[in-house]
């Protein structure tokens, strides 16, 4: 199957790196040795027996319900070598979306939100599911935003249905693939037969997957039930599946950023060879969720500098042992969508870009991962087209060198009714839609906006105009029933 254009059209791409390619060796390295000598707790007997059969070392964990395993080297060699390096991923209708791993990138929102900021108050709401279908509308309408998640827990559904109702609200609502999350392989399994019924087979939906399950360990060192079952349970309907830890550093994790990071890659390297172990050649995502305890204020920072790096790292990891990976792009700190947040949430998605990361979610997320703000999500849209334009390069041939234009410009004293220049105007030039590039005479004319002010306009355009495609009849009546089926075993 063919990949898309990548996002670059040279032949020399611009990159980001924070590592040497010894460095590179040594964490890997370091990695494989905490799993092969210190081990993890497995608490799921199916993985446990999949490790057995493959002659991992089985010893008793500090809890009479744990097992500590120690996984030999020579099977996470295996694991990461029979993991596809690339993921072509679908989106509702069947169409071609993306290309998970190489060095393209990707973003979208994130998942179970606590809250959502109303930017005009600056207050925030407790999110219901009404939040998840309004951002998953705006989402379907912004073309720098390839992919959905939740953006919102609601809270007005019962705990027990909110996963599936979730997935409902994002496929009525958007056409665009989903990241889903899932309380245990129960709601999994609604969703696969949720999603046969819009491919039209089980077939179909294997060739062209929908949906990536987002999956994580518990650090330190932990591999609790539920996720082992969602893991497996991907594995053997071949459904993609990120499992990236979310170890805290100077928690769940050392404080050193070097540490850090092997303990991220062992605690996803460790998933991944249970995956493979299921069903050899299933599509994975590695990742790890960064955060870094800060000791001053008791929170984990999405944006510290060093979570930066220990994140930096794992996409170049990935990038070395040519795996799928899941990261991160547009998100702040900030409590409101102000100048840090703009700042952040650009540096993060600039970082991923050129680094190479994947599968970048939590675009608009604020407040430490717990507000979102949809008006940062149209922001960070912007961001990424135009760091898009960027990583495109500078094409250098004949034609762009310009050398028989130049004197023809120079002999009249001007470029703009050159031939050369209506050529390329529209495709060098990038042109922004929110940001400001008016002098200050028109800026006022033209009521003296905010960036948030012209994001907050767009906002409401979409949500008065914007119609995403709506489900057939037929397929909607059919995930209806699967949905009250879920709802009353």
């Amino acid at each position: 199957m063919p990949m898309p254009n990548t996002n670059y059209e040279i032949g020399f791409e611009p990159k980001l790196s924070f590592l040497s390619d010894n460095d590179k060796k040594r964490l890997y390295d370091s990695a494989l040795q905490v799993i092969e000598e210190n081990g993890m707790q497995v608490m799921h007997e199916g993985a446990l027996k999949l490790l057995k059969d493959a002659g991992c070392k089985v010893e008793k964990g500090i809890n009479e319900d744990s097992n500590l395993i120690k996984i030999p080297a020579s099977l996470v060699e295996k694991a990461r070598k029979t993991v596809p390096n690339n993921i072509a991923i679908y989106d509702r209708e069947g169409n071609h979306a993306m290309d998970l791993g190489g060095r393209r990138a990707y973003f979208g929102t994130g998942s179970d939100l606590m809250w959502s900021v109303e930017s005009e108050k600056m207050e925030r709401h407790r999110t219901t599911l009404e939040d998840i279908k309004i951002a998953a509308k705006v989402c379907d309408a912004l073309p720098n935003i390839d992919f959905i998640m939740s953006f919102a827990h609601p809270h007005d559904i019962n705990p027990a249905f909110s996963y599936l109702e979730s997935f409902k609200a994002m496929m009525e609502n958007s056409t665009k693939p989903i990241v889903n999350t899932a309380d245990g392989k129960k709601d999994l399994q609604a969703m696969w037969e949720i999603s046969k019924v819009l491919r039209g087979s089980e077939k179909e939906l294997r060739e062209k997957p929908y949906w990536i399950q987002y999956d994580e360990p518990i650090s330190p060192l932990k591999h609790p039930f539920s996720s082992l079952d969602k893991l497996i349970f991907c594995a053997e309907t071949a459904s993609p599946v990120i499992y990236s830890p979310a170890p805290i550093a100077g928690s769940t994790a050392p404080m050193t950023i070097a540490g850090h990071i092997v303990q991220g890659l062992a605690e996803s390297f460790f998933g991944m060879v249970i995956h493979q172990l299921a069903a050899e050649g299933s599509p994975f995502l590695m990742g790890i969720g960064a955060a870094v305890l800060d000791m001053a204020t008791s929170q984990c920072s999405y944006n510290a500098p060093e979570y930066m790096m220990t994140y930096m790292a794992m996409v170049e990891m990935s990038n070395y042992l040519d795996i799928p990976n899941w990261g991160y792009g547009g998100t702040s700190d900030a409590q409101i969508p102000d100048m840090q947040a703009s700042y952040e949430a650009g540096l993060e998605a600039f970082m991923s870009i050129f680094a190479g990361s994947n599968l970048n979610h939590d675009v608009g997320y604020l407040d430490f991962g717990l507000t979102g703000s949809l008006e940062m999500i149209i922001i960070v849209n912007e961001m990424v087209d135009q760091i898009r334009r960027m990583h495109k390069g500078i094409p250098i041939n004949d034609d762009t060198l310009a050398l028989d234009v130049i004197p023809k410009g120079a002999e009249q004293g001007q470029f703009l009714t050159q031939p050369h220049t209506f050529k390329h105007l529209r495709k060098v030039q990038w042109k922004p839609e929110l940001f400001c590039r008016q002098s200050h005479e028109k800026w006022a004319e033209q009521g003296r906006t905010s960036l948030l002010d012209r994001a907050r306009t767009k906002l409401h355009k979409i949500l008065n105009n914007h119609k995403p495609l709506q489900v057939e009849t037929e397929k909607q009546q059919a995930i209806e029933n699967i949905v009250k089926n879920f709802m009353v075993s």
